[in-house]
């Protein structure tokens, strides 16, 4: 996190969190209140201060106050770098790590990074289809009625690591990879009504 929000978080320790306001979106693109962020400078801001709690709730560190996101997927949003063979995550950051592979009913793929949970956006599924293991669309159709949690006997090859591919439904998906699409606050929580200015 930037400087200036770790030195507010001493300053003012127990501002009241902000929900419902920011929303990630299946672009890896950040809204606030239904409308897109779109300053560049903001993005970068956001970008750098995203982190998750320990609750999988995650949120963007605005010096002390803490706005949690909605998730429309996941905590991340995974893009294809501009060589066309490697991952950056929505906020920059270069995928090193590939733990774990799955796939939703409707095709949609997740992927387990060192950084977190991300499902590859949807423009850049050409690189995954190029990478698995299937012998026709058959395979992959089929993959797809299997019950959630399923190994699908398709393979994921990146070169460096060969991923299992795994039916998850997306309703499961933040039960098992440890995360919250729709944060709120807990027990004894204090929440804002607004932002802070």
């Amino acid at each position: 996190m930037d400087e200036w929000v770790l030195n507010a978080l001493k300053r003012w320790p127990n501002v009241p969190a902000l929900f419902g306001w920011l929303r990630l979106d299946r672009r890896g693109r950040w809204l606030v209140q239904g409308e897109t962020i779109s300053h560049p400078r903001i993005v970068e801001v956001i970008n750098r201060n995203y982190a998750a709690d320990e609750h999988g709730r995650w949120y963007f560190q605005n010096g002390p106050q803490r706005g949690y996101m909605h998730l429309e997927s996941t905590p991340l949003i995974l893009l294809v770098s501009d060589d066309d063979e490697h991952l950056v995550t929505h906020t920059g950051l270069a995928v090193k790590q590939l733990r774990e592979a799955y796939i939703d009913e409707t095709g949609s793929l997740v992927l387990v990074t060192e950084h977190g949970p991300g499902e590859l956006r949807g423009t850049d599924l050409q690189w995954a289809l190029d990478r698995l293991s299937i012998d026709d669309e058959d395979s992959l159709a089929a993959a797809l009625e299997l019950p959630s949690q399923s190994d699908t006997g398709i393979t994921l090859n990146t070169g460096a690591s060969q991923l299992p591919l795994r039916r998850l439904d997306f309703a499961q998906a933040p039960s098992v990879l440890g995360f919250n699409r729709d944060p709120a606050p807990r027990e004894g929580e204090k929440a804002a009504t607004r932002a802070m200015d």
